[in-house]
């Protein structure tokens, strides 16, 4: 995956070592710098404001190599990715130099986690180009941590959506997945990338996993890579696969002797990470990558509890919006409240702003993360903003619900196969009223038996120790004691194959803010709905 080897082909392994071993070295020494992330950001911002002078966005908001940053966040409103649609649909229509100088002949779509439907993002050349330096700096962290420039001898296995592009007008559009082999050299692409692209373009599921097991038992795997879900239906597709002596397989490093990591990215691990790490096999550690349509914005270089390390030196420009006062203030007024890097706290969460090579100025992708350390700059994925539970002003997030679930899995020796977490409603005003609604499916076959009002009892305390606006929202009432529906194997199945889930898109949010997930799952559950509500305040 590495642009430093594209000098070469068929290049001697010793030399591929060498190589590999001077990055690793020549990027701790840029990051131990003192200083490094604010000073790279500065360059990286009078580089993009050069850029947009020549664009109609940067005209049009007075963008250019004098540009300051004060002057830029008074000048740049805040939007989502859906706000930049009008100028992202001229640039596929062949438009030059719109959000971008020059045109731009390919798209990626987001997740389309929140509403269900993706939409497509310029992938310009300067974008590829970061998507490339910053998968080389993700890796290149691991392999300095490990001391294990070997991880680049051998193939790296990406299992996910399908890399086929669809093409409309000239213009080619695919899912984050399509991106990859786009932004590989040539080298790369031919040394390390696989499956084989016959396999790769088809699209997520079954077939496909079986696929792969069949072609790819043979190959000198080095490295995984995906999301949690499509890590382990690879594993359960390659235990199905016997061996040459007719056992089933019991883990992936009997298949890939060699393999040296695991990457994994798109969702928090949560209840992927013990299946995960015994499909794997022994000694084959994970390593976290947070990215999206909008950019790879931050990897893992230590221990998984020490957070992520903000990858601030390729391309991209962030700010951070205190996420309190998203949730509470209206976007349009909220752009002179964001901080660069610089002015971030610890234990404050921040919905991320990012400035891309692809033409997005100030763009709000929608993800909340908190800061663990600022030198260095390393940062947790706390969830979506928009589908963060607060109907009841509470601020629970993905992290913390299903962090909850996990402690308690873990005490009674349950296995949480999947979940989901939606309000429930007993009144509506004079202010809201109600609970937490859980929707699990737990693995069967448990020596201590899971009830519905034990699971519940166990979370509410879970959450109230640890979660302070919780704590006080029960307190005062306005958060009801949690309901917990234990749903039957397969529920969530069915839900995937009536609801959702186009290819590389819609993931099933572990919670909303609304009740769209939970009503479908009552629906194949059998479950009642949610009930009416009270309206008087008894």
């Amino acid at each position: 995956m590495l642009s430093l080897l594209s000098v070469m082909t068929l290049a001697p392994r010793f030399l591929v070592r060498l190589i590999a071993s001077r990055r690793m070295h020549r990027l701790q020494r840029k990051l131990r710098a003192a200083g490094a992330g604010p000073a790279h950001q500065r360059r990286i911002f009078a580089a993009l404001m050069a850029a947009h002078a020549g664009t109609e966005f940067g005209r049009l908001h007075g963008l250019g190599p004098r540009t300051s940053y004060p002057e830029y966040r008074t000048q740049v409103p805040l939007r989502t990715p859906a706000e930049f649609g009008g100028w992202i649909e001229r640039m596929a229509a062949g438009a030059p130099d719109v959000l971008w100088p020059g045109r731009c002949r390919f798209f990626v779509y987001t997740a389309g986690t929140v509403d269900g439907t993706p939409k497509p993002l310029p992938a310009t050349p300067a974008m590829l180009a970061h998507f490339r330096a910053a998968l080389a700096d993700a890796l290149l962290l691991h392999a300095a941590q490990t001391g294990q420039p070997e991880l680049f001898l051998g193939r790296h296995l990406h299992v996910g959506a399908s890399t086929a592009l669809n093409e409309s007008g000239g213009a080619y559009a695919g899912y984050l997945d399509a991106m990859v082999p786009l932004a590989l050299s040539e080298w790369s692409e031919s040394n390390l990338y696989a499956p084989p692209p016959a396999i790769a373009r088809l699209s997520a599921g079954a077939e496909k996993m079986q696929a792969i097991a069949e072609r790819c038992a043979t190959l000198d795997v080095r490295l995984l890579a995906g999301t949690p879900a499509s890590l382990t239906a690879l594993i359960d597709a390659m235990r199905n696969r016997h061996g040459a002596d007719k056992q089933p397989v019991p883990h992936l490093r009997a298949v890939w002797r060699d393999l040296g990591c695991c990457v994994h990215t798109g969702s928090i691990l949560g209840i992927f990470g013990d299946a995960l790490r015994a499909g794997l096999g022994p000694n084959v550690p994970l390593h976290e990558i947070y990215a999206g349509a909008e950019g790879l914005y931050a990897a893992q270089d230590g221990d998984s509890g020490a957070g992520l390390r903000l990858l601030t030196d390729t391309g991209l420009f962030f700010e951070f919006l205190p996420a309190r006062e998203l949730i509470e203030g209206n976007l349009a007024a909220l752009g002179g409240r964001c901080v660069p890097l610089e002015e971030v706290q610890t234990d404050t969460d921040y919905a991320i702003v990012v400035t891309t090579p692809a033409g997005l100025c100030r763009c709000l992708v929608g993800d909340s993360v908190r800061f663990v350390s600022t030198q260095p700059p390393r940062l947790v994925f706390t969830g979506r903003t928009p589908l963060q539970l607060n109907s009841f002003d509470e601020h629970v997030t993905e992290r913390e619900v299903t962090a909850a679930l996990l402690a308690v899995c873990g005490r009674n020796e349950w296995t949480a196969v999947n979940f989901h977490v939606a309000p429930y409603f007993t009144r509506l005003v004079p202010r809201p009223q109600g609970s937490h609604e859980w929707w699990v499916e737990l693995r069967p076959g448990t020596v201590r038996t899971p009830t519905g009002p034990l699971l519940a009892a166990e979370l509410d305390a879970e959450l109230s120790r640890n979660q302070s606006t919780y704590t006080a929202r029960r307190a005062n009432g306005a958060l009801e004691a949690p309901i917990v529906r234990l749903v039957m194997p397969g529920t969530f199945d069915e839900w995937t194959r009536l609801h959702g889930v186009r290819e590389g898109a819609g993931n099933l949010a572990r919670c909303r803010g609304d009740r769209r997930v939970a009503d479908q799952l009552a629906g194949i559950a059998r479950f009642h709905t949610q009930p009416p509500m009270r309206g008087d305040g008894n």
